[in-house]
């Protein structure tokens, strides 16, 4: 039998972290197994799903290179209604469901008059209601007997059907839960093996026992994947975190560092070695090597992550990648020369964590004034007791030299001397009078591509800064 896992999103928003990183670990799991990956949409909830999210869905996949092998053919729920229905109505029929007109407020009024704990009570089963615009279909969960099931995960899982209550399969607008959906769409589309968030572990012995009510024999390989939390150890949440994969797509993340993160949430190389490639992943990858404790997103090693997969880049890859984010620097177009950036390209690869902080590189190349970091200027400018001495023997030094980066580094060098002061001490304020920062490419190499005249003009300006 052909291993299949499925990734069902609900497009009702950006793809999640967490539902990219199940994404991802079924598609490691299909790929190392030579499976296959499907995407089904779940698609039923027509107020908030919209054709456009679908597109994010799909785009937001093919940007982290998950390809799915339905692709053109996915299941989209939206398109099953009536199936759905004729499998509420089957087990209607079969005394497996029935209608329930309950209120949620008489319901918790019975089971605080009886001590019992919150949940359904069963109070409709036998009254043999027709099924109406008022009532909702509810499963006849078994009273006695035990749900279990083998998690790859987390071991044996059970469930007594005296804690389950007759949950709610359809709502009184007919349209049916995602519970009896799943279960059917699981069995249609062969499902070999169900990857998904220890969120929804409580649910997986409603779909067993709905599964078996529908006659469906086979069960589906189960596996929990651990859930991922924040800072204070909390899950991640749309509220309070920063969890949609398209806005770190938008900071400049590379989509080859997203996927080598994200599996190392819950998951890790038997070799320990954590950056690499995302076959080498693939190669090692097991359902049995994820640990099944909480997984915390941690954005600054995935800035490492990042930092280290730009620097393994190509130079042409390295342009390409960055092409999207000069295209939108501070600059007009005309006065960006890609001569000039090429010129420091592999200086500013070395130094970026992403690719947005590649324009803020370079700018001050490509721009009439460089633009101020504030802080920058009060640390080496404006409260910097030697930084007019060393702006003056700048300007000075600089207006008949050689105009190489040797030579502004000799004369750099010297003026540091000359005021009792080491090379970095003595550079900063003129790094910060020419470029706008305490930090950036190698300021000598940048001096030479900048031009003697406009360097000698910044650091006058720089100077008028500092007074005296």
């Amino acid at each position: 039998m052909t291993t299949r896992v499925r990734f069902a999103p609900s497009p009702t928003g950006s793809l999640h972290l967490g539902s990219a990183r199940t994404a991802l670990f079924n598609w490691l799991f299909a790929r190392a197994v030579g499976g296959e990956f499907l995407v089904r949409i779940e698609d039923t909830d027509a107020e908030r799903s919209r054709p456009e999210l679908v597109t994010m869905v799909f785009d937001t996949l093919e940007w982290l290179g998950l390809d799915w092998d339905n692709r053109g053919e996915e299941l989209r729920q939206s398109e099953r209604a009536d199936i759905y229905r004729q499998a509420v109505g089957r087990l209607l029929e079969e005394n497996k469901a029935y209608a329930c007109d309950c209120l949620r407020s008489d319901v918790d009024a019975r089971n605080a008059e009886a001590n019992r704990p919150p949940g359904y009570d069963g109070f409709c089963r036998e009254r043999d209601l027709p099924v109406g615009e008022d009532t909702v279909v509810r499963f006849a969960t078994p009273d006695t007997g035990t749900v279990a099931f083998d998690d790859v995960i987390r071991g044996t899982v059970s469930f007594e059907c005296s804690n389950l209550e007759d949950f709610v399969i359809a709502r009184s607008d007919g349209s049916v839960t995602f519970l009896i959906a799943n279960a059917i769409d699981d069995a249609a589309m062969g499902i070999t093996h169900v990857v998904r968030g220890e969120d929804l572990l409580n649910t997986t012995p409603k779909a067993v026992l709905l599964r078996r009510a529908m006659g469906i024999e086979d069960q589906p390989v189960f596996a929990h994947l651990p859930l991922i939390v924040g800072e204070g150890r909390k899950k991640l949440s749309k509220r309070r975190d920063d969890v949609a994969v398209e806005n770190y797509r938008q900071a400049g993340y590379l989509p080859e560092a997203m996927v080598n993160y994200l599996a190392l949430l819950g998951w890790g190389p038997n070799d320990g070695i954590e950056v690499r490639p995302v076959g080498e992943i693939i190669e090692q990858f097991t359902l049995e090597g994820i640990n099944p404790a909480p997984a915390a997103f941690d954005p600054k090693k995935l800035a490492h992550v990042n930092a280290e997969k730009v620097r393994a880049l190509s130079p042409e890859e390295f342009l390409d990648a960055a092409e999207p984010y000069l295209a939108q620097g501070p600059w007009n177009a005309d006065d960006f020369d890609r001569d000039v950036f090429l010129a420091l390209a592999g200086e500013v690869q070395s130094r970026v964590k992403t690719l947005a902080e590649v324009p803020s590189m370079v700018d001050f190349l490509f721009l009439d004034q460089p633009e101020m970091d504030e802080a920058s200027v009060a640390k080496a400018l404006t409260g910097n007791e030697a930084a007019p001495a060393l702006l003056d023997g700048a300007i000075a030094a600089f207006a008949d030299i050689e105009w190489t980066a040797e030579a502004l580094h000799a004369a750099t060098l010297a003026l540091g001397e000359a005021n009792g002061l080491k090379l970095g001490k003595a550079q900063a304020p003129i790094r910060v009078a020419v470029t706008g920062r305490t930090v950036g490419p190698p300021l000598f190499e940048a001096l030479a591509l900048l031009g003697r005249s406009a360097t000698i003009d910044r650091l006058q300006r720089a100077r008028a800064l500092t007074g005296g």
